[in-house]
């Protein structure tokens, strides 16, 4: 039976937890892409994660989900951020995000082009709920843990989020859910891409 020494950084028998941040370097960027819409400024914002993470260890409680807890620090600073600057870089077409992917050679490109464009046009708060529970996996609850509201709040924002997004794509009422999990699926997928 292996026994785990306490670590000098909480003082419990759990291995020290900045061994596991890295991990989520991916994902972390992923939802960073989701929030900003530029991989420049996701890559800032992960970086600040990390940052915050790192300095405010003491603060994770070993046991629990680091990816939540990183996820929480990543959302917490990209709207602390868009508060001090209230300023948005507009885009209304879609063309900068359309240019942040390298998009697969096949008759899906299209597809996930009008994803592209559509996605980038719902509000930050759609972006994330449809990444977080549609793309990343995450019930309601540790969605609403995460992000600090109501359960019934993270189900109202996926269901007008999805129907805002089939509206964008020109889906119909059958086809709001599935397509649009997959298409978050596949921004979760290429965002892995551009980590180094």
């Amino acid at each position: 039976m292996t026994t785990h020494t306490p670590s000098p950084v909480s003082g419990s028998a759990y291995p020290d937890p900045r061994d596991e941040i890295t991990a989520y370097l991916s994902p972390l960027r992923a939802f960073g892409i989701s929030l900003t819409g530029n991989t420049a400024a996701a890559d800032d914002l992960v970086q600040d994660t990390i940052v915050k993470a790192w300095s405010n260890i003491d603060k994770f409680q070993p046991g629990t989900n680091m990816q939540a807890w990183l996820f929480t620090i990543l959302r917490n600073t990209f709207y602390s951020d868009r508060r001090k600057h209230r300023r948005e870089v507009p885009d209304p077409d879609g063309l900068h995000a359309a240019s942040l992917f390298d998009l697969p050679a096949h008759d899906g490109k299209l597809a996930f082009k009008d994803f592209q464009r559509a996605f980038v046009q719902l509000s930050p708060e759609h972006r994330e709920v449809l990444i977080l529970v549609g793309a990343s996996g995450f019930s309601t609850e540790e969605t609403a843990s995460m992000i600090g509201v109501a359960v019934g709040t993270v189900k109202s924002r996926t269901s007008r989020a999805r129907k805002r997004l089939a509206e964008l794509m020109g889906l119909d009422g059958d086809e709001v859910t599935s397509p649009a999990d997959r298409a978050t699926q596949a921004v979760m997928s290429m965002s892995g891409r551009y980590v180094a």
